[in-house]
C-alpha cells in the first residue's frame, strides 16, 4: 500500500478566507500560481512539496494536520508473488 497527501479543502478554504481573503493573495504568499492553488482545492491536482511548504509557511503557526490528510492509495503495481 502507498500513501499520498490530500488537502482538507474546507479547513484550508476557511483559513484562506480568514487570513488572506482571496485565492490570489494566498497564492502569492505561498509562491504558487493561483491556478495551482485552485486545482489542489478542487481535487484535480495533488499537493506537491512546494505547495505544502508554501501553505505551512503562509499559514504558520497552523499545523500540517490541520490543513492536510495522509490517505492510503491502492497499490497499482502488479503482484509479482503470483508468478
Amino acid at each position: 500500500m502507498s500513501y499520498t497527501v490530500r488537502v482538507r479543502s474546507a479547513a484550508f478554504t476557511e483559513a484562506m478566507r480568514a487570513r488572506f481573503g482571496t485565492e490570489y493573495r494566498l497564492a502569492a504568499a505561498m509562491s504558487v500560481n493561483r491556478s495551482t492553488l485552485n486545482r489542489v482545492l478542487t481535487g484535480s491536482l495533488r499537493p506537491g512539496p512546494a505547495f505544502i511548504a508554501g501553505a505551512l509557511t503562509a499559514f504558520a503557526p497552523i499545523t500540517f494536520d490541520a490543513l492536510f490528510d495522509i490517505v492510503a492509495t491502492p497499490d497499482t503495481t502488479p503482484d509479482r508473488s503470483a508468478r
